[in-house]
């Protein structure tokens, strides 16, 4: 790489860690932007590339249903089931470090408007010390959506059905709004749909209002008394199962959907 000199005070060379993840023309790719970003003093580079020759699979496996909750993160119709990330033991202790590190943050603000001698170096030192944990926290959540998608897809279903979660009604709950915000349902939708998009497998999307979790999967009763905090499902025919694994059921066997 040549060595050139830059008259601007706030350029820097960074040098990328990641050898071979930016793809070229090489490998028949066409990029057609790029942008850098910097968060908590992490420089990201993100490029936008096209594909020309996108590989679409013929899957003839059956369609699965995804249940999405806050106990577990996603119940599958083939059995499968996604614990919830934000109940491990890795996050509570990282959650913990972050509302001391908030609360020292804030103290050091407090002492500042009070005018004691509070240099302001510290204050940013801090306030990068949050910024990190809340990254670190993302990532970890982020992560783990990606690798669930990649798990779910890998299976090669002919279709996948998901309910059209009405989640900023679910934000209004302020009992609900932490953990509904913590398990991003949002980002899921988006990476699943991508991810079916690139494997040729059909996305379906049910109505909101489709009661996948009061249906009976076997007599198709709704139970219209069904509480949230009732976790097995039982119905006058004599059909006992767990609640979101009815619901996942449901969702895969459901004759109403829209196609994303």
């Amino acid at each position: 790489m040549r060595k050139a000199s830059y008259q601007h005070s706030n350029f820097r060379l960074v040098r990328i860690k990641e050898k071979g993840y930016i793809p070229t023309t090489k490998d028949g790719y066409v990029i057609k932007s790029g942008s850098v970003s910097i968060k908590a003093d992490k420089f990201y580079v993100s490029v936008l590339v096209e594909i020309p020759d996108a590989r679409i699979a013929n899957n003839a496996n059956e369609g699965i249903g995804i249940d999405l909750g806050l106990k577990d993160f996603a119940i599958v119709s083939n059995g499968k089931k996604y614990k919830n990330i934000n109940r491990s033991a890795r996050l509570k202790k990282l959650e913990k470090q972050l509302i001391r590190e908030q609360r020292c943050l804030s103290r050091k603000y407090e002492n500042l408007k009070k005018g004691e001698v509070t240099g302001r170096a510290n204050i940013q030192k801090q306030k990068l010390k949050v910024q990190k944990l809340h990254h670190k926290i993302d990532n970890i959540r982020t992560d783990y959506i990606n690798k669930t998608i990649a798990e779910i897809v890998k299976t090669k279903p002919s279709y996948i059905t998901i309910e059209d979660l009405n989640v900023k009604g679910m934000m209004k709950n302020r009992h609900l709004s932490k953990a509904v915000a913590a398990q991003k349902f949002y980002e899921f939708r988006t990476k699943i749909q991508a991810k079916c998009n690139e494997n040729g497998i059909e996305l379906r999307v049910v109505d909101r209002f489709y009661p996948s979790s009061k249906l009976c999967h076997c007599c198709g009763c709704i139970r219209k008394d069904l509480k949230l905090s009732d976790r097995i499902y039982k119905c006058k025919c004599g059909y006992i199962e767990d609640r979101d694994f009815n619901a996942a059921l449901n969702l895969r066997d459901a004759i109403t959907y829209e196609v994303a």
